[in-house]
């Protein structure tokens, strides 16, 4: 493997720096690489069919988001700039990137590996393999400013604190682990939380493990959602009938596998019915090896693939081995043309499912952050536990009348009428950061 750090790559080092010091909201997150799209932003020759090492598309989308809000139009390093040490790490420390990746993506494969998920605590958050690794370019791109950062990622802004920053920490889900209040007692450690309840949760962990917080620094935000997510609101209907229009999505790992193939093989025989009662679109996001898996069973289904374009196709991929690019076919082919998402409650794709007005079956969770986001939107008649063994029966339940009410109308109705906290979190977060940075 060729040097990580190899000439483009030292330069873009060099102006992701340069932009985070310059800019009104420097951002920072944990999520995995995008080496090849960072040389291609800052005009440098770049390799389009390189693979990104993903280790969380939440970490990534939610950051991104938060620029996107700050730009606008137009991407403004002045206004906002995003930068993941990942990035940078040395050829030295490269094998821990892709050890972490290897493992997350093992366990995220295998349903009998299901009992290790809370491994998935250690590679995700404050005891990452690879902090070692990170902690060192985190601390070069930082290491000259003075506004307050915002950071994605609990190792990160603890790393940061311990550093001296002042830090705006979103606590991405409604769940607040003993990792968030460990540097809760620091005068610069502000926090941007999903709800009240996790206000309150925030407050018990910090109680409980002999933390002194102020809770003026812990501000109520909503989750963090990308403007172009639910910009298509607007447009959108809840279904009252014709083809079912359902978007499944696995997360930065690959996960569900096991779950995405078996619900494949139920539907992809429907696709073949005129007229079809479903069209598909699957979200493999950066993992070729679901478009392989995809593509086989489509193969032996007789369903032809469409171009991810093409709307008038009953089966369609979303796949590109990059994540800014993988995230972009979403934004544009997969969240806005959904009347249904089926996904596991994680923090990004279940925000997102109901910030664009889609219904929610969901898939097995990974931990209780995720029981807790499906408990949300189940409360909130938006979700279901997707019947992943009689999939065809619940969507033809799902879509019939019952005591004159259809439940995918009225979970879409209820998606789209959702109180403005679930789709206002990036703005209200760069409103408590330029609030600590005038009381700076």
């Amino acid at each position: 493997m060729p040097p990580l750090l190899d000439p483009a790559l030292i330069k873009t080092f060099a102006l992701d720096r340069q932009n985070l010091e310059n800019s009104d909201v420097p951002i920072i997150t944990l999520a995995g690489t995008y080496r090849e799209d960072l040389k291609r932003i800052y005009g440098l020759p770049d390799n389009e069919i390189a693979n990104d090492i993903v280790l969380s598309r939440a970490h990534f989308s939610m950051a991104l988001a938060l620029a996107v809000t700050a730009w606008g139009t137009k991407m403004d390093p002045a206004k906002a700039w995003m930068a993941d040490p990942t990035n940078y790490v040395t050829s030295k420390n490269w094998k821990n990137i892709l050890f972490t990746e290897n493992i997350g993506k093992t366990l995220a494969r295998s349903p009998i590996l299901q009992f290790m998920k809370s491994l998935i605590d250690q590679f995700g958050r404050q005891k990452m393999p690879i902090l070692g690794s990170v902690t060192s370019p985190l601390l070069y791109l930082t290491e000259n400013i003075n506004k307050p950062i915002i950071s994605f990622h609990i190792a990160a802004g603890n790393i940061l604190a311990d550093a001296g920053k002042t830090v705006l920490q979103i606590v991405t889900d409604p769940h607040v682990r003993p990792e968030y209040v460990a540097k809760a007692h620091l005068p610069t450690m502000f926090y941007a939380v999903f709800d009240e309840h996790t206000k309150l949760e925030f407050l018990e962990v910090a109680a409980i493990n002999h933390v002194a917080v102020n809770q003026e620094r812990i501000i109520v935000t909503g989750p963090p959602v990308d403007p172009r997510t639910t910009a298509p609101r607007e447009r959108k209907h809840a279904w009252r009938n014709g083809p079912l229009n359902l978007l499944i999505a696995t997360g930065g790992l690959g996960t569900n596998k096991a779950e995405i193939r078996h619900l494949l093989r139920q539907l992809l025989p429907q696709l073949r019915r005129r007229p079809s009662p479903y069209k598909v679109i699957l979200y493999a996001g950066t993992q070729a090896d679901f478009v392989s898996m995809t593509t086989e069973l489509a193969r032996e289904e007789r369903v032809t693939l469409g171009k991810p374009e093409d709307t008038a196709a009953t089966l369609r991929i979303l796949y590109h081995p990059q994540i800014l690019d993988a995230n972009e076919l979403l934004l544009k082919y997969g969240l806005p043309w959904a009347d249904g998402v089926i996904t596991k409650p994680s923090g990004d794709m279940a925000y997102d499912a109901v910030a664009a007005g889609c219904f929610l079956l969901t898939l097995q969770e990974w931990g209780v952050w995720e029981e807790r986001i499906r408990e949300i939107f189940t409360a909130k008649e938006i979700a279901r536990r997707a019947e992943t063994e009689h999939i065809v029966e619940q969507l033809e339940l799902l879509t019939k009348p019952i005591n004159g009410q259809i439940w995918v109308e009225r979970a879409m109705n209820k998606a789209l009428g959702i109180e403005k906290l679930f789709l206002v979190g990036t703005q209200k977060m760069l409103q408590a950061h330029k609030k600590i940075s005038q009381a700076e």
